[in-house]
């Protein structure tokens, strides 16, 4: 039996007569979180506070206005700032970065610097195509910069109360191969340790090899993870028991992230969690209509449609967890329905910071 999240379309028929959605929470929708890009919403979810690299990221990132306008006065400004960051605040960059990684860090900005005076003579004739690659290959090294930034320690507090369930301190990479072609995604442990922790545990296990998308809906979300039987998600050998993971939604500037609880139910009606659903591909955990904390096994994708559900203002946001998004072949979720299957999920890399408990 699947477990569900609401249908967008019916909810927003039916949004009068609907329980879960109270007026006062549609009325105080915001405006909308414009970042679309699962590369930089997983570099603005990094949990770091160093201002030279954050200034640096967003310099480049919020070039796509002046890209699209032609406003190139405004795109050398933003490539001469970035270079001025990188030769003048290089010393400030290298403290933040623990010891043993300053010599990489030291090599990356060394690379980016290179990059960045390429980036500003493209500026200079204009050229778009090469601006926007010399860009994306920029923002990787920040990527790695931004990365090496992060200690070994945890920066945040799981309650007591989940001390039985695996968790992921940090990130990890996935291959997701279904019977149309082959995704990568990022799954998130940083603002989704317990969720992200489940999902790896039972990729790892196996758990999802050969399972069925069980759920398609047309422009909102593919659903997998059900297992065949009468059960509804993963039963745990130890205690026979179905092991059930709590929603799980960390806030933007707080330092506890929110358990059990949906936005509407603590009154954050114009907030947009760390990790949205604002991207084809973002990977969400699913629960079941009467219990917010039963989420176990299945997963969804969500189908990113700017229309229906505009980034920042959609209906889910705040009422499922994210815990990821697919970063490469996300064009195949457009081809798959409900008969097709998930052949594997394997984890590429950062298994490792899988912890069975705490």
């Amino acid at each position: 039996m699947a477990k569900k999240i609401l249908n967008l379309a019916l909810l927003v028929m039916l949004l009068p007569f609907a329980l879960s959605w109270a007026s006062p929470a549609i009325a105080g929708l915001p405006t909308g979180n414009r970042l679309k890009d699962p590369y930089a919403i997983l570099r603005n979810a990094l949990p770091i506070n160093q201002k030279e690299l954050r200034e640096l990221q967003d310099k480049l990132e919020n070039t796509n206005e002046d890209l699209r306008g032609n406003r190139w006065s405004s795109l050398n400004k933003a490539a001469s700032r970035s270079q001025f960051l990188v030769s003048n605040r290089k010393n400030q960059i290298l403290q933040s970065i623990p010891l043993e990684n300053q010599d990489l860090a030291t090599e990356i900005l060394s690379e980016l610097k290179v990059q960045l005076e390429e980036l500003s003579n493209v500026a200079s004739y204009k050229d778009k195509d090469s601006f926007i690659t010399i860009r994306r290959k920029s923002l990787e090294k920040i990527d790695k910069l931004e990365s090496l930034v992060l200690t070994d320690n945890f920066p945040f507090n799981i309650p007591s109360e989940f001390d039985n369930l695996p968790r992921l301190l940090g990130r990890a990479s996935v291959e997701i191969k279904t019977s149309q072609g082959t995704m990568n995604a990022i799954v998130d442990g940083y603002n989704a340790p317990l969720t992200s922790g489940a999902f790896i545990d039972l990729a790892l296990k196996g758990f999802y090899d050969g399972l069925p998308i069980n759920r398609a809906e047309e422009f909102f979300i593919l659903q997998t993870g059900d297992p065949k039987g009468d059960e509804i998600g993963y039963i745990d050998p130890d205690t026979k028991n179905l092991r059930q993971v709590p929603l799980e939604i960390k806030i933007p500037d707080e330092k506890d992230t929110l358990y059990g609880q949906t936005f509407e139910e603590v009154g954050l009606f114009t907030e947009t969690p760390v990790l949205p659903f604002a991207t084809l591909g973002t990977l969400g955990w699913a629960h079941s209509e009467q219990n917010l904390n039963d989420g176990s096994s299945q997963f969804f994708f969500f189908l990113y449609e700017a229309e229906l559900n505009p980034a920042g203002r959609n209906l889910i946001d705040g009422r499922n967890a994210a815990f990821g998004y697919v970063i490469e072949g996300n064009e195949i979720l457009n081809k798959l329905g409900v008969d097709d299957k998930i052949v594997s999920i394997k984890v590429i890399n950062g298994a490792e910071k899988l912890k069975a408990k705490a």
